[in-house]
């Protein structure tokens, strides 16, 4: 399917709102021949809450986690990119303004502080504009 992603997953308990889901996170080199010896090959283990699912599941049962490309971009440019841009204006805005380097760059990486504080305030409503959908693996 073009515009979705999608991954396996185990039903690791049922909440309040909803689905609990397990997904094992396979490194890029999870095909390479050295993957025994090397420590990047290593998975990890996420877990998915799935707010709305229509069906029947059970505790256990493996199923597939889909979810649209265009959340990825969303989450990777929250995450990554606008933290970034914002580091990177704080630092030529202080450095023009000739403010001491030391403090420059302390301000820069500072500005994350409020910036993470703000996406840790609203992650609720970040929350509800990821949608991700459930289904039995066939």
């Amino acid at each position: 399917m073009s515009g979705e992603v999608s991954h396996k997953g185990v039903i690791k308990e049922f909440s309040k709102k909803g689905i609990i889901v397990g997904i094992i996170a396979e490194s890029a080199c999870a095909a390479c021949h050295a993957k025994g010896a090397c420590s990047a090959s290593d998975m990890t283990e996420k877990e998915i809450e799935i707010d709305h699912y229509k069906g029947e599941f059970q505790i256990g049962q493996h199923v597939l986690v889909t979810g649209k490309t265009s959340q990825g971009f969303k989450a990777l440019f929250l995450a990554y990119l606008l933290p970034f841009i914002l580091v990177m204006m704080v630092l030529i805005i202080t450095t023009n303004l000739s403010v001491n380097e030391g403090l420059s760059g302390l301000l820069s990486v500072g500005i994350l502080i409020p910036y993470y504080l703000i996406l840790y305030l609203f992650r609720n409503r970040l929350k509800q504009s990821f949608d991700f959908e459930i289904g039995p693996i066939q």
